[in-house]
């Protein structure tokens, strides 16, 4: 039994979180208390911890005193009769080092210890688990996809061994990932579960596109550009706004890189989200505008005291602002925090009108069929004839025409 002591504390030795002083510290403890309960005290005896080797050393130290002398305590004085067996020259006066041993405790108090042992270092493993990674919440993370369940993904961490949870929810729509593969997420939260640390990875979170712009941009890194907001949904589109304090840098410029060679590695990580990086400015209608982009914006009436506004574009820039189901509009919106209201500008002669503006007289899955095949505005549409749209859509001929009969309507008033 004194063996597999041993032997516990030697596959102890060998763990990555815990520090060795702190080892050393639940070693002498748990081999203190052994020692109390078999002698009642442990003030004179001395445990010597070797966390290289994997062993420990046990030594009882007492003061040799003349045969016959009263002894009042057992754990501090020896007669000499007694330490002449553990050591042939020792003399009167002399400290006596006997050495203890694990089977002289009995198999009862050893598998105690042992059990003692296992729990508290592993108690330490985790809170120093729970510790490390707290300290790295907003990290990145590279891991080994090591298990797929139907909710999370378990991930383990390529630098320490340890298992992360990427739950679905998490995870980026086009994401799809095979046992091996390597994933890179950041560390979102840490929480302790019936006593024991969770590690949460996240991929949808703004801060791992901000961590992937501070990788490839090393003016973020080192302060020059600031990345003021992020919104984005995960795995369509993001609008990231930054600035810089140093005229002679170019902030869209540098996170965009020569060719598009520093934001494409994102996007393909992002599994192809549209990134917009915006020139941030305190000048509220200009952010409006550069947060509407690819759409520019004929003019713009702001009311500030209800965080509203009102901004008027030409028919072909309509659809650009309000993107691939609004998702560009919503996003300026929470860049800015102000609603957005589109209009057509009045001014302009309508030249074209974007389908989705007919979604109140045709039904949304007939729009849809026409976009299928290319055609996004109404004058795409007018500009076939009616049996090439029923060749291209398969639509009945009444569908086709009661279509064209509201299209045409709109250019005859």
């Amino acid at each position: 039994m004194g063996i597999n002591l041993v032997e516990s504390f030697s596959e102890f030795k060998e763990m990555k979180n815990i520090d060795r002083p702190t080892m050393v510290r639940v070693l002498e403890d748990v081999f203190r208390t052994l020692i109390r309960k078999k002698y009642g005290s442990d003030e004179n005896f001395d445990v010597i911890v070797n966390t290289d080797k994997g062993d420990l050393e046990l030594w009882r130290v007492r003061e040799i005193v003349e045969n016959g002398t009263e002894i009042e305590d057992e754990n501090i004085q020896v007669p000499i009769s007694y330490a002449l067996t553990v050591e042939e020259d020792y003399e009167i006066g002399e400290e006596c080092y006997e050495q203890l041993f694990l089977k002289d405790f009995g198999r009862r108090a050893i598998m105690a210890a042992r059990q003692t042992l296992i729990s508290r270092i592993l108690e330490l493993e985790k809170d120093e688990i729970f510790r490390r990674y707290t300290d790295r919440v907003g990290d990145i993370v590279l891991g080994e996809v090591h298990q797929i369940l139907k909710r999370d993904i378990l991930v383990l961490d390529d630098a320490t061994g340890n298992e992360l949870i990427l739950p679905r929810n998490e995870a980026i729509k086009g994401d799809f990932f095979r046992k091996g593969e390597l994933v890179r997420a950041i560390i979102r939260k840490v929480e302790m579960r019936n006593n024991n640390p969770i590690i949460i990875l996240s991929r949808t979170d703004n801060t791992f596109l901000e961590k992937l712009l501070e990788q490839e941009v090393p003016e973020i890194e080192d302060g020059l550009i600031t990345v003021k907001k992020i919104v984005r949904m995960p795995g369509e589109r993001a609008k990231v706004a930054v600035e810089s304090y140093d005229d002679r840098i170019d902030p869209v410029g540098a996170c965009v890189g020569m060719k598009g060679s520093r934001i494409h590695g994102i996007v393909r990580e992002l599994r192809n989200e549209n990134i917009d990086i915006i020139n941030y400015t305190n000048n509220e209608g200009l952010l409006i505008q550069r947060a509407l982009t690819p759409a520019k914006i004929t003019t713009m009436d702001i009311d500030t005291e209800n965080k509203r506004v009102s901004v008027y574009l030409r028919p072909d820039q309509v659809s650009l602002a309000i993107g691939k189901g609004g998702l560009n509009i919503k996003l300026a919106s929470r860049l800015t925090e102000y609603e957005i209201d589109v209009y057509r500008d009045t001014d302009e002669v309508i030249d074209d009108v974007d389908l989705d503006e007919f979604n109140d007289e045709i039904e949304q899955w007939i729009i849809d069929e026409f976009k299928g095949v290319g055609c996004d505005t109404a004058r795409s549409v007018l500009e076939l004839s009616k049996e090439e749209l029923i060749r291209r859509t398969d639509l009945e001929e009444e569908t086709v025409l009661d279509v064209l009969r509201i299209l045409s309507a709109e250019f005859d008033e």
